[in-house]
């Protein structure tokens, strides 16, 4: 798959790259939203009781985070292929956030769904209430193995707008986006980290950020692409060196 895209021209890996970045934050924004809203602060019966009573839409929120793992995967080789010729070593430091931000959001994915099972357990030495509690306890789980991986993802976004600014080949405001968006996630991150009391607020301010940020280069990459002549001048400086 990687020789296909290797040798495909720089256009169409910018387009596939938007293509997937859009499917990365459609289905992102869905499983947010869907599996958000049967989370009731501080009553677990009367979460456990949402979940049971709209499973399959539970269900359909852990698969969209799925797909939103998977699709983000799929970026992460195009955007390495497109930048590497601006710093090869720079841009294989992004894949490895990359891949760790994925590991760790998979794992969110995973306590997500686990306390479905639980609830519907028929064989059990726990009391209800304690299953309500265990439930909750395991969304808590992965909400904050969902705040590790946007940590990495943030960093997977500052190397992608470190190499933008060094390219020819993509204007440099997208990277001044992207940088904004690392902030704003790494924000969000480290202040339910550190249980600071802002952190309600902070909400709308990263979700405006990281689509500010993730939603420009995805539209630059739909309509635009990159200019393809700088593209391949870059390529063959990097191969002369």
């Amino acid at each position: 798959m990687k020789e296909a895209i290797e040798e495909s021209s720089p256009l169409f890996k910018a387009r596939m790259a938007g293509v997937f970045w859009l499917l990365t934050i459609i289905t992102g924004m869905f499983a947010f939203v869907v599996g958000g809203k049967y989370v009731v602060s501080g009553d677990a019966a009367a979460t456990a009781a949402n979940i049971l009573a709209h499973e399959f839409s539970f269900r359909l929120a852990g698969a969209a985070n799925l797909i939103a793992t998977l699709c983000y995967l799929a970026v992460t080789l195009l955007v390495y292929v497109l930048l590497k010729p601006v710093n090869k070593n720079i841009a294989l430091l992004g894949v490895f956030f990359s891949l760790i931000g994925c590991a760790a959001g998979t794992a969110s994915i995973l306590f997500f769904l686990a306390p479905v099972g639980l609830l519907k357990s028929a064989q059990t030495a726990f009391t209800v209430a304690q299953l309500q509690m265990q439930a909750v306890t395991l969304l808590g789980i992965s909400a904050t193995a969902n705040d590790i991986a946007l940590v990495f993802f943030a960093l997977h976004l500052f190397t992608i707008g470190y190499l933008i600014r060094r390219s020819t080949f993509l204007p440099r405001f997208l990277a001044v986006l992207l940088f904004i968006a690392g902030i704003c996630y790494l924000t969000n991150s480290f202040a339910t980290f550190l249980a600071l009391p802002f952190k309600a607020y902070l909400l709308p301010l990263v979700g405006l950020g990281g689509l500010g940020g993730e939603g420009a280069l995805t539209l630059w990459f739909l309509v635009k692409g990159v200019n393809v002549q700088r593209w391949n001048e870059q390529v063959e400086a990097m191969n002369y060196e």
